[in-house]
Formats: C-alpha cells, structure tokens, sequence
C-alpha cells in the first residue's frame, strides 16, 4: 500500500516500496545516470514498478536508487490528466547514444506511442544526467533542458540520498 501527502492541491507525493529505495552504492558499471520516469495514461504507478523489476533483470544496466513519485499537473498540453513522475539513478556501461536508444525500446515495450509533442503516454523516460557531461544534438540534451525548473525531476530528484544525485547536478555549468 502507497503512502500519500499532499503537498499542495495540484502535488502529492506517494511512497511505494520501490520508491524510494536504495539498492546498492558499488557498481561494475562505468557510467551513472539519472532518468526521469513519467506517465499519466493507466496505472502509472504500477507500471513504474513493473519497471522497476524489469530494469533488476536487464544486463546493460542496474537500478541504484529512485525517488518518491510525485503526481503533478501536465504542462505544455494541459488538456490531459495529471502525470506521476520519479527519477532513478542508475549505473550503465553504455554510451549516452547508445542508452538513448535503449530507452526507446523500454518505453515502446510498455506501450509507448509517440503521436505529438507533450501527448498523454503510458511511460516516458528521460536522461537527466549522464555523468557531468555536456551533450547537444538533434536527438539528445543532456543535462535534460529545463530540469531544474519542473517540480516533476526536483522533488524526486531531491529525496534520492544527498551523496549520490548531488555529485551529478551541483557543479553543471548551467
């Protein structure tokens, strides 16, 4: 069963057993990141931990912890229900390209359907951070564009444990 607070009449933040949690600090993985995770169609939060499990079982990459989730209104197109977000950090051998792309095929095997910019989705996932690097072309930006204005990366972004999300996004040149 979910924990829930109420921030304020349009944020609650619940807490599910799997977030937030810490998994392990140690990793053979090369790289870190941070992910954002969304979604507003169906039962988000089932599925972010349905996620969860399937992120565990992938060898390109493992789960180190993730924040509470938080329930916000959409912004952009706001013709659409409220959005449940979190962030996960991870560990990854993989280039930022190549995880991108594997990205992509996590969010299309959980029903993702890309019709316009800002569209109701069962799952979006983000690279927020990949290590402290700077990265700008046509398909990716990292540090994700404006992350440090939604409340959607900053509130579950701030519950991940001080010492391993601060290190990534204190000293970016932003």
């Amino acid at each position: 069963m979910a924990l829930r607070r109420k921030i304020d009449h349009r944020h609650t933040i619940y807490i599910e057993p799997n977030f937030p949690r810490r998994v392990k600090q140690k990793s053979v993985y090369r790289y870190r990141a941070h992910l954002g995770v969304g979604g507003n169609i169906g039962d988000v939060r089932r599925r972010m931990n349905h996620l969860w499990f399937y992120l565990q079982r992938l060898s390109l990459l493992e789960v180190i912890q993730s924040g509470v989730i938080l329930r916000n209104p959409p912004f952009g197109y706001t013709q659409q229900g409220d959005f449940e977000n979190t962030v996960m950090e991870i560990a990854t051998s993989l280039q930022p390209r190549a995880l991108l792309r594997l990205i992509w095929r996590i969010e299309k095997r959980f029903g993702r359907r890309r019709s316009f910019a800002n569209a109701p989705r069962t799952l979006d996932l983000d690279i927020l951070f990949f290590e402290k690097r700077s990265i700008k072309t046509k398909e990716l930006v990292i540090p994700h564009p404006h992350w440090h204005e939604r409340v959607s990366v900053t509130i579950p972004l701030g519950s991940l444990a001080r010492k391993g999300a601060r290190r990534y996004y204190e000293n970016l040149d932003i």
